[in-house]
């Protein structure tokens, strides 16, 4: 057979950092102290989600080393509901921030205590605010007709309403990768809104909760994290003043990014802390007795996960090499580029059973979909694998699983293990 004279050797593009705690045993990805192969036969084969209970430990114990005492830290649901992390974080952190009626009954299934429970989102109905309310959760109301639906429900429920208001500031996180407030959205109570909304709850007989005030989300930059959580306490400071009552809790967001992509670098956990320490040195009076929380998701577990697939075929198509996983985007559209990034780029990834090894060639992984959106790494520079091989996504233990259609083309969902 004559060779394609069309056929061009693609350039490599850079694929995004691996995580520094993951090791290898006999030349082969590890996790949990064992080599990947292990957990897939344990599990009964691939695709499969494996997350660290040992990395999601650390990373709460850097939590709580660099960030002041009084600070809580709660975990946004969202990230990852997955029951055997539910279970491993209710020792761990101080509360949970769930966003639809369905996570309620996750976490209520996980054992967890429902008072350490906050609801928020847009969009929620009756049924989500009166289950919320019987149960005893904290409702964020988003709206003045939420508020009103909420009162409406707690009086019929003969159940006293426990509400706090989320606040849609003026300001955002700046470079977050998804902005919460500033400007017109559909998240929250505009900021001049607040105070009215606020007397009114106090008013009817609620029990008034405070405020959460969450600008964005995915930042990298501790500078711009330092300089939200300041403008934060500022607002709450003078909303607190006008509408007259102190404020029981304060929910001011998250933000804290993970390194998904070529030239990324971690955030400064320790310069936010410091900076957290100097800030409530001087807290206004208006919050001396608030109880601070802030709400995070894929920085506790975002980093402690990793997606398995098996390679089923290796093909070159106009010299470019393609390895055809049993995985995709079905499972990981965040990695597909499908999530919310305008310019596709590459997250971690590996040859798992060839870790160690030195990269030999460029060759895109990609799912079983038919579709071409179904990419996981575009041109990388990796050994060279066969079939049989396992590809390894990093970055995977938050908005993977749930966060992507498992239903599309009927293939299901993947496996999941806590190891």
């Amino acid at each position: 057979m004559q060779p394609d004279t069309r056929s061009v050797a693609p350039a490599a593009k850079p694929l995004g950092p691996v995580p520094a705690a993951f090791e290898a045993i006999n030349g082969e990805l590890a996790i949990g102290g064992q080599p990947v192969s292990h957990w897939v036969e344990r599990a009964g084969g691939t695709p499969l989600f494996l997350y660290s209970r040992q990395m999601i430990e650390q990373r709460m114990a850097q939590l709580r080393a660099a960030l002041p005492h009084r600070l809580q830290v709660n975990y946004a649901v969202k990230a990852n509901p997955f029951r055997p992390i539910l279970q491993l974080l209710a020792g761990l952190t101080d509360g949970f921030d769930i966003a639809s009626g369905g996570e309620l009954a996750l976490v209520r299934a996980a054992g967890i205590d429902l008072a350490r429970v906050s609801f928020a989102g847009p969009g929620k109905g009756d049924d989500e605010l009166s289950a919320a309310i019987l149960a005893g959760v904290t409702v964020n109301i988003e709206s003045e007709g939420e508020l009103h639906r909420a009162l409406a429900i707690s009086r019929k429920a003969g159940q006293r309403l426990r509400a706090a208001l989320r606040v849609n500031p003026d300001f955002t996180l700046r470079g977050s990768g998804m902005k919460m407030g500033g400007g017109a959205k559909p998240f929250g109570i505009d900021a001049a809104q607040v105070p009215a909304l606020a007397r009114a709850l106090i008013a009817e007989g609620a029990e008034f909760r405070g405020l959460h005030i969450f600008t964005g989300s995915q930042a990298l930059d501790a500078d711009a994290v330092s300089a939200m959580q300041h403008a934060v306490l500022a607002l709450a400071d003078q909303l607190a003043r006008e509408i007259g009552s102190p404020l029981p809790t304060l929910n001011m967001g998250g933000g804290f990014g993970i390194p998904y992509f070529a030239g990324d670098t971690p955030l400064d956990l320790p310069a936010v802390g410091a900076a957290l320490k100097d800030m409530f040195a001087t807290i206004p009076p208006t919050l001396a007795d608030t109880s601070l929380h802030i709400e995070l998701g894929r920085y506790i577990v975002g980093e402690a996960g990793i997606y398995l697939a098996r390679v089923l075929d290796r093909k070159v198509s106009h010299g470019q090499v393609f390895l055809i996983t049993d995985g995709g985007l079905h499972h990981q559209l965040a990695a597909s580029g499908n999530f919310g990034t305008v310019v596709r780029r590459n997250y971690p990834i590996a040859i798992a059973s060839r870790f160690t090894q030195v990269p030999s060639e460029v060759a895109s992984v990609v799912g079983r979909l038919c579709t071409p959106l179904d990419r996981l790494a575009d041109n990388g520079w990796l050994p060279r694998a066969e079939v049989g091989d396992l590809v390894a996504v990093f970055c995977a233990g938050a908005y993977g699983a749930t966060a992507s259609p498992a239903q599309f083309l009927g293939h299901g969902p993947a496996r999941e293990m806590l190891v």
